[in-house]
């Protein structure tokens, strides 16, 4: 006589924790090659939740905000090679440690937020509908307003 899985025993084998529950994690084994873009259910698209891959119109605003940062940078040292002075503290103490440490410390402030940005960007940004992806844009327009400034005090 043939056995059928309804005369085995059923064991819960589950542990009751659910695995969704969590996210994705900053450092996991997906986080350069992993595949979820988003997630397949409606509902949970609705809410907030974490992606390994990002869209690739993801790129732009960031690499912008990164090359903005590197051209703020490079500019206040032209400045203050001709008489200005940084007036903020935290990056004034590397500055007087030599531009390298103070290039390295702006460099690695502007990317480790955006770090922090596009790994919470599909995040309701403080409970509200906004997901904290549009922080990029308005990271934007400060490095661009900065960067005109100093090009102004340069050559004006």
């Amino acid at each position: 006589m043939e056995e059928t899985y309804t005369q085995w025993p059923q064991v819960e084998r589950r542990s009751g924790l659910d695995r969704r529950a969590g996210g994705c994690r900053l450092l996991s084994r997906y986080w350069l090659a992993g595949k979820r873009g988003e997630p397949r259910r409606k509902e949970d698209r609705e809410g907030s939740y974490r992606v390994d891959r990002h869209h690739p119109r993801v790129l732009v605003p960031v690499a912008l905000i990164l090359l903005l940062s590197l051209l703020d940078a490079v500019l206040t040292l032209h400045l203050i090679g001709h008489g200005a002075a940084e007036i903020n503290p935290l990056l004034n103490f590397f500055l007087n440690r030599g531009h390298l440490p103070f290039l390295i410390v702006k460099y690695g402030l502007t990317a480790s937020a955006i770090l922090i940005v596009v790994y919470n960007a599909k995040v309701f940004l403080f409970r509200s509908r906004i997901r904290t992806q549009i922080l990029l844009a308005f990271f934007i327009l400060p490095f661009f307003l900065v960067v005109q400034w100093e090009l102004f005090l340069i050559f004006f």
